[in-house]
């Protein structure tokens, strides 16, 4: 099984397992995400170790340690990215499973399991683009809206699509249900780095917000800022964000 090849199916599974714990009736609210959160975490982690025992592991819930980052491959995993959407029986949520490979997102896959049927999008099976919209939409956090992201999109004449997880945000943009998808309110590297590597090969532009790479497998996890957006409105929004200082 190659590389990307166990990410999707890891996440596929990984998403069966959160909607079965979610359907179970036994969890709600918050102890629901929590509940969902071990559980994937505890599949995800036990797998990605049996089939992969020479790579490093980061996971959101998992005590980080130093071994990683002597490591040329890290899986990066989000056992469940948007809990609160998990818990609230919403359906934008994403299980991400990353690998950085010398500190990039090389190879990843993100399970969309709240969607009908469940939807798995995979850096080795990229698809066209669809067309883009007359104008363009800014996907931002349905509770806590970049300030960065608001000011360009209104320098645009853009619109404004809330939205739960980063995942699922960043695979909007994939799916042709927005063109942008800019982020500056704090992130860490589970937050992204699937999302950035299936992103990446179906032709979007990655960055940090600034313009710089997106760099993985640091000592200090925190990655504050992103951006994924269709390749033609990199530019203008790199230097919109410039201007706002």
């Amino acid at each position: 099984m190659t590389d990307a090849q166990l990410a999707a199916h890891l996440a596929e599974v990984a998403g069966r397992i959160l909607v079965e714990v979610r359907a179970s009736g036994v969890f709600e609210g918050k102890a629901l995400g929590a509940a969902g959160d071990a559980t994937a975490n505890e599949f995800l982690c036990h797998a990605i170790r049996a089939a992969r025992p020479d790579d490093g592991l980061l996971s959101e819930e998992e005590k980080d340690g130093t071994a990683r980052l002597d490591k040329e491959r890290v899986w990066i995993v989000d056992p469940v990215d948007g809990t609160r959407e998990y818990g609230e029986q919403r359906a934008d949520w994403a299980v991400h499973v990353g690998l950085s490979i010398g500190g990039e997102a090389k190879v990843g896959a993100v399970a969309l399991p709240g969607l009908g049927g469940g939807v798995v999008l995979r850096s080795d099976r990229p698809a066209p683009l669809a067309e883009a919209a007359a104008k363009p939409r800014f996907l931002v956090s349905r509770t806590r809206p970049a300030r960065e992201a608001e000011d360009v999109c209104a320098a645009m004449d853009g619109e404004l699509v809330p939205m739960g997880s980063a995942g699922a945000k960043a695979m909007a943009v994939v799916r042709g249900e927005a063109e942008i998808y800019l982020h500056s309110g704090g992130q860490y590297e589970w937050d992204s780095c699937a999302p950035v590597a299936v992103a990446a090969a179906h032709g979007l532009h990655c960055s940090r917000i600034d313009g710089s790479p997106i760099r993985y497998n640091n000592a200090d996890t925190y990655l504050p800022d992103l951006l994924i957006c269709r390749p033609e409105y990199a530019g203008e929004v790199l230097r919109r964000v410039a201007a706002l200082g």
